[in-house]
């Protein structure tokens, strides 16, 4: 098992990555709203006496997490809280550590814990592991291609008929992805919003990638399906754009992108099962 139990009944899972920049561009980049919005999704937060009291996430229409900042410890230490994912789930603690390394490089350390008596709610911090290694690789692109730039992000999804594995196999096919390999140039086929650039992390265990684009601007483009309990499985595409005016362009892409989506993965007509 994954998780780490301790005699006090704290359960916990830890992930991390090495990236590049000083601890406080680091720090800027998973601490301050901006900056997470510029690698994870669009944040918020509340500050009282200059200091933040509260971060809110939205992942998508209608999926807000909220948590409380327990410590601010520049650029060293940042935690907060957040309600467990299911109703009556003990309280989920989140850390985050910056330690810096020789040659200009940082590690970034995530701990998630909780407190309980029993494996009842391990899934959650299993959950959570799993679902980093791509986040934190869209990290280190931002950090060492685009750091400190403007962002905005477009973020489409759609249900999926069928399995996760067709879903992914559709979308990779449909943008032309398919069966290449990280570090491999690649321009996307006619029918598809214009597109190119690199592949720079690709995984079928969950199935996720990232490509960082120089067309039709620079941006990290996030693609991903996945599968959620009592429902059909989600592929979701997310474009970091930064530039001098990226909000522009993704008001410009938004609907495109989610055309685009709807027409490759019609809705399912009754839940499909992801395996």
């Amino acid at each position: 098992m994954s998780v780490t139990q301790e005699a006090s009944g704290r359960r916990s899972i830890q992930v991390e990555i090495e990236v590049p920049g000083t601890p406080e561009e680091v720090w800027r980049a998973i601490a301050t709203a901006e900056g997470i919005s510029s690698w994870f999704v669009p944040a918020q937060m509340e500050e009282r006496d200059g200091k933040p009291i509260s971060e809110t996430l939205r992942f998508g229409p209608g999926a807000e997490a909220r948590s409380k900042v327990t410590a601010w410890d520049p650029p060293r230490i940042y935690a907060k809280e957040s309600a467990g994912w299911v109703p009556e789930s003990p309280p989920l603690a989140t850390e985050w550590i910056v330690e810096a390394r020789d040659g200009g490089t940082c590690v970034v350390r995530i701990v998630h814990s909780l407190f309980a008596s029993t494996d009842d709610w391990d899934f959650q911090l299993e959950g959570a592991k799993s679902a980093w290694p791509a986040f934190l690789a869209t990290l280190r692109l931002y950090l060492t291609h685009f750091r400190g730039q403007r962002s905005a992000l477009v973020q489409v999804s759609t249900p999926v008929a069928g399995t996760e594995a067709e879903a992914w196999e559709a979308l990779t096919s449909a943008l032309g992805v398919k069966g290449l390999g990280v570090g491999q140039r690649w321009t996307a086929p006619a029918g598809v919003p214009p597109l190119g650039g690199v592949v720079e992390y690709l995984t079928e265990n969950p199935y996720d990638a990232l490509l960082r684009l120089d067309t039709p601007g620079p941006a990290v483009a996030a693609l991903g399906v996945a599968a959620y309990p009592g429902g059909p499985a989600m592929a979701a595409m997310n474009f970091y754009r930064y530039g001098d005016q990226p909000e522009a362009a993704v008001a410009r892409e938004t609907a495109v992108w989610q055309a685009w989506l709807q027409e490759r993965f019609p809705a399912p007509t009754e839940p499909s099962a992801s395996r």
